[in-house]
C-alpha cells in the first residue's frame, strides 16, 4: 500500500475550491511524494488540468474507479 503525503477528500470542499485546494497540495509536495485524492466521479477534467499547468511534473495512477468512489494517487517527479 502507498504511504500518502496527504489526502484529499473533493466532496468535502465547495465546487469552486475543489481544483484550487487540490492544486495546492500537490505544489506542497516534495519531489517523489505522492498524495491521494478521493473524488465521487471520475477527477478525467483535473488531469487534463494537470497536464495543461503541471505537464511532465506529476504522475496518475487510479487505484479505485467507481461507481461512486474514485480514488487517484497523485505523485511528484
Amino acid at each position: 500500500m502507498k504511504e500518502f503525503a496527504q489526502t484529499i477528500n473533493a466532496p468535502d470542499y465547495p465546487p469552486r475550491e475543489k481544483h484550487p485546494t487540490i492544486f495546492k497540495a500537490f505544489d506542497s509536495l516534495q519531489s517523489g511524494e505522492c498524495m491521494q485524492l478521493i473524488n465521487d466521479h471520475d477527477p478525467r477534467p483535473l488531469q487534463y488540468q494537470f497536464m495543461m499547468e503541471r505537464e511532465e511534473q506529476f504522475t496518475w495512477e487510479y487505484l479505485e474507479e467507481g461507481p461512486d468512489t474514485w480514488r487517484v494517487a497523485i505523485g511528484k517527479k
